[in-house]
């Protein structure tokens, strides 16, 4: 590929009042009206002052710049050029939309919360979110983690250095999914970047279990709540058990932990499907190194009675390799690496090797950490804590917005990134035209994803009804 033409014999003048660089936000922004979006945060939120009037109108701006790629409050800017005034009314300027996130309290960012618990309910009336396979018995994975968004400077409130070593903020967030469908975010919470990671999570949990339940699905099991060993404790195993659903929780190898692996008598390993494994057709067994064996378990003996959570131990082993062997003696006897989970999930439900490659898929929530962070989550906007937490708030419903979108769109990008879906859908350039009263938005000839382009916006012309609960 080259320019046709000589830098010399070409010129570019900003001066043209029609066009726009993402005509995608029309559509989706028709999808989120069809949600209700604007009517939700306009009856739910009471942010106070001048600053909070028509927060419903304020809100579904921030959302819609983030769509477009705004990954800053200064990026709100890209609502109010060339033809997008013919299009979108209200889109108001970024000193604007900064002051309205400045005056957020604590309690009116619960109250966003509940807008964006609201609005996924009503987006899965739109399009099938939490898509289960035609066998009622598969079940809905709810997975929790915390990811450091990293910010610089100490003019940021709450602001420190976590776990991870790198100064910033920690979100909170847990993620819905099934084999059929992409992680969806449920719940999420902003917190300090010094608190540890189980602060807080009970309540996310109950009040994710309590937004999945109200996601349509066919599932007749339990749904499993997935979590690495920084959530092993009580207070979140509880509240999930106590919301009705299963856990599958990383357990911290502690000397009760070790005392009962050692018990496991030798001939009770499965070999199963793992790095560099090789399946034997006819034994009908992997040929695997690593290999995985259960028990049935307590969890939380050293608490009173009532807190005692009975379940199964599920443990998977691989060599733990010496690396200096090649050079000198090999190790006598074989030492093994262990990873060993706690799940209350039935053993008919799902067997040892199941529970343990169910468990594994908690990863999930990684690809989740890494979108939001490639998008509107990479920046923490303002020192204010609590606008960098109604922040968090509206880049979670950007990103279920946009995951609606393309799940309108059909199978093909239902499953794909957010950057992909904006590349494709949204920052489509257009220019508007208006005749007998309609306007018509003209694409470029021969774009690649047209086709799913035009059942998006066909979607917006004849929505299917929501409730409005």
């Amino acid at each position: 590929m080259q320019l046709c033409h000589t830098p010399r014999a070409t010129s570019a003048v900003f001066d043209d009042p029609n066009l726009v660089s993402s005509a995608g936000l029309v559509p989706v922004l028709t999808l989120a009206q069809s949600a209700g979006l604007q009517e939700l945060a306009q009856t739910h939120l009471s942010v106070p002052t001048d600053k909070g009037a028509n927060a419903g109108l304020k809100v579904t701006s921030l959302v819609a710049g983030m769509v477009a790629g705004a990954d800053s409050i200064d990026d709100m800017a890209l609502l109010r050029h060339g033809g997008m005034g013919r299009v979108f009314a209200n889109a108001y300027a970024p000193s604007t939309l900064g002051s309205f996130l400045r005056s957020f309290s604590f309690g009116h960012v619960r109250q966003l919360d509940a807008v964006a618990s609201r609005f996924l309910t009503r987006l899965a009336s739109q399009a099938p979110l939490v898509a289960t396979s035609k066998d009622s018995s598969e079940r809905v994975m709810l997975d929790i983690d915390d990811t450091i968004i990293e910010v610089h400077g100490y003019a940021k409130q709450g602001s420190s250095y976590g776990y991870s070593g790198v100064r910033g903020l920690n979100a909170l967030l847990a993620t819905v999914s099934t084999s059929e469908s992409a992680p969806m975010v449920v719940a999420q919470r902003l917190r300090k970047g010094s608190c540890g990671s189980p602060r807080g999570a009970a309540r996310l949990v109950a009040d994710a279990l309590k937004t999945t339940r109200t996601l349509s699905t066919s599932s007749t099991q339990r749904p499993l709540v997935r979590a690495d060993s920084a959530f092993y404790g009580y207070a979140t195993i509880g509240a999930a058990l106590r919301a009705g659903a299963d856990v599958s929780v990383t357990v911290r190898m502690d000397p009760k932990v070790k005392a009962a692996i050692a018990t496991i008598d030798q001939d009770a390993w499965t070999p199963i499907e793992y790095t560099d494994a090789v399946f034997d057709e006819q034994a009908g067994r992997w040929v695997s190194r690593a290999e995985v064996a259960e028990i049935p378990f307590t969890a939380f003996t050293s608490k009173k009675k009532a807190e005692h959570v009975t379940g199964r131990l599920v443990v998977r082993r691989i060599p733990d390799l010496n690396p200096s062997a090649k050079n000198g003696q090999e190790t006598l006897f074989a030492t093994w690496r262990f990873h060993a989970f706690f799940t209350t999930t039935d053993h008919d439900v799902a067997d040892t090797v199941a529970a343990d490659k169910t468990h594994r898929g908690h990863a999930i929530i990684e690809q989740v950490h890494s979108d939001l962070k490639n998008s509107a989550l990479a920046h923490m906007p303002s020192g204010v804590f609590n606008a960098n937490a109604a922040w968090l708030v509206l880049a979670v419903m950007t990103f279920n917005l946009t995951r609606a979108a393309a799940t309108v769109t059909g199978p093909t990008l239902a499953k794909a990134t957010t950057a992909t879906i904006r590349r494709k859908l949204i920052a489509v350039p257009a220019r508007i035209a208006s005749s007998a009263r309609r306007i018509t938005i003209h694409l470029p000839v021969g774009w690649p994803w047209q086709d799913a382009w035009r059942r998006l916006f066909a979607h917006g012309q004849d929505p299917p009804p929501i409730a409005t609960s």
